[in-house]
């Protein structure tokens, strides 16, 4: 399986603009740049998906392995904070913070914690990340 998206970017790094579009559409040409990233402006950055595509693999990963153990959640809420911070002449990710809280009926604490922690460190994108993954995990 491979997934595609473009990036277009006019201009220099801080005052240039960008766009960015998926395969599936659901990127249409939408608009990124250094105030987007840096600043407030609104328009996306490529942290902030990152951080969705953390949330949502971690997420998935975690509701396949609850469902072989034989639980159905009711709801799984995960944000995903990626640290984007300097490194020399450029930036790295150093982090992404996974906060979840589900409600799976009929889960105890301890096997809900030892499936959060392995579909944290096995979803495609912890795998993928070289940056330090924390998880603060909670049944509600």
């Amino acid at each position: 399986m491979i997934r595609k998206a473009k990036a277009v970017w006019r201009g220099t790094g801080r005052a240039g603009k960008g766009e960015l579009s998926s395969d599936s559409g659901v990127l249409a040409a939408t608009p990124y740049s250094f105030q987007t990233r840096f600043e407030s402006e609104r328009g996306t950055n490529p942290e902030e998906l990152i951080a969705a595509a953390h949330a949502g693999c971690f997420t998935m990963a975690l509701a396949f392995q609850l469902e072989r153990a034989g639980h159905s959640p009711t709801e799984l809420i995960t944000e995903a904070a990626v640290t984007l911070e300097p490194q020399g002449q450029g930036f790295r990710i150093s982090r992404s913070a996974l906060t979840l809280r589900a409600q799976v009926p009929g889960l105890d604490a301890e096997s809900f914690a030892r499936m959060a922690g392995d579909a944290k460190k096995n979803c495609p994108v912890s795998k993928l990340l070289n940056a330090e993954i924390t998880l603060d995990a909670k049944l509600v």
